[in-house]
């Protein structure tokens, strides 16, 4: 097996399993991306006259059956490949020998990997977008439901006027639609193409066409100059986190208001068995497990985004192996946030208000009656609510 950096001297194991860390496993998601990529750069190559027709055809046709045979679960990346660059080009070259070795021109490790990452954030920033706007659907319908029944609304955790399912759950869908169009909008650092910086330096001797792989790939821009691309590592990442915890936050939210309307004091509201759990000791109990765990999530996201804004914050320009340090918290933030995506939705769908429960404080409507008196007898707001104020002690 040969690294794509190896030079024949032999490594320490350790070092291997140190410097490798989780890449071998994380990096079986960017695999058809890397492959996507590939194909657009050789595709590149042989209009520049760098790779031959016959190169192209071989190479293509054996990128596309390893993608098809890591899609079934054939293969995967192993500690000793490293990432899946190595393990892609490896299994190239065994198949087509130096032909495989020829696709490596003009490129580094370091703009392949952006590369397929990127490719890959574009279609999580999209799917996580999908997911925020399937639960303010979800809160539409429970609208639409139940939006009529009365709720108290909150302030300092005290009755403060009255409000109704419908504003209640209305809030959250238009946060939650907010949060879907921050996450398009992280697709503006996401979508540069990064091929044909190389190591951040560029190609001496080798004329590319950068604008070739950007329009096959789809990416909105090249990034110029190249020694921008390796200063903008962790931007986008850290955008699309930033984003995902707003998301987690509004979501932990919700969470937090139906742990609370699910009490026994409360009991607003009524949660589905299927998405309900029991007490090891207590026959009586049903838990809210789902809403908990949605509830402490919106950690993972911020944690996630902490850890990629220290990677990087102190970091001299150009390339550093600290970054390889972003995908554990960068995915992990990602798939947290995509788990929650996939049952909320529906985990509102069975849920329902129970009105026989909620029971409105008589204070509730005293800033309504201020109101009325400013509008029926033109008094300052201030006197009207004195006035009321007043009528409220006197009867206490």
């Amino acid at each position: 097996m040969t690294r794509l950096w190896d030079k024949g001297t032999p490594l320490d194991a350790r070092v291997l399993g140190y410097t490798a860390g989780e890449d071998h496993l994380l990096d079986n998601r960017l695999v058809a991306y890397d492959i996507q990529a590939s194909l657009a750069h050789a595709a590149m190559l042989q209009q520049q006259g760098l790779l031959s027709p016959q190169d192209l055809a071989a190479i293509r046709d054996s990128l596309t059956a390893i993608g098809e045979e890591h899609a079934r679960g054939t293969w995967a990346v192993s500690l000793e490949q490293e990432d899946c660059q190595t393990a892609i080009e490896n299994l190239l070259t065994a198949r087509i020998g130096a032909t495989g070795g020829r696709l490596h021109a003009g490129r580094s490790r370091n703009d392949q990997v952006l590369a397929a990452l990127r490719l890959y954030l574009r279609d999580a920033a999209d799917e996580l977008r999908l997911g925020a706007i399937a639960v303010a659907e979800a809160l539409d319908a429970l609208s639409a439901r139940h939006g009529a029944v009365v709720l108290p609304g909150y302030t300092h955790m005290q009755q403060a006027m009255p409000s109704t399912v419908a504003l209640w759950a209305q809030g959250f869908a238009a946060e939650i639609r907010d949060d879907a169009a921050g996450l398009a909008l992280t697709q503006r650092r996401i979508s540069k193409n990064p091929l044909g910086s190389a190591a951040g330096y560029g190609t001496p001797n080798l004329e590319l066409d950068r604008e070739a792989t950007r329009l096959s790939l789809g990416f909105a821009e090249t990034q110029e100059p190249v020694t921008a691309v390796q200063l903008s590592r962790g931007k986008a990442e850290a955008q699309l986190l930033f984003e995902i915890t707003l998301l987690t936050q509004d979501m932990g939210r919700l969470a937090a208001d139906l742990l609370l309307f699910y009490t026994q004091e409360f009991g607003y509201v009524a949660l589905p068995a299927a998405f309900t759990t029991g007490s090891s000791i207590m026959p009586q109990k049903r838990n809210p497990d789902v809403f908990e765990l949605m509830r402490g999530r919106s950690a993972v996201a911020q944690a996630a985004l902490a850890e990629v804004l220290g990677i990087t914050q102190k970091l001299t320009s150009g390339y550093h192996r600290d970054l390889q340090l972003i995908k554990p918290p960068l995915f992990r933030g990602i798939d947290s946030c995509l788990q929650t995506l996939a049952i909320l939705p529906s985990a509102l769908a069975g849920l329902s208000f129970r009105p026989e429960n909620i029971h409105l404080d008589p204070g509730i409507h005293a800033a309504a009656a201020a109101n009325a008196l400013v509008s029926q007898e033109g008094i300052p707001f201030r006197e009207a609510y004195l006035r009321i104020a007043a009528k409220i002690k006197d009867s206490e």
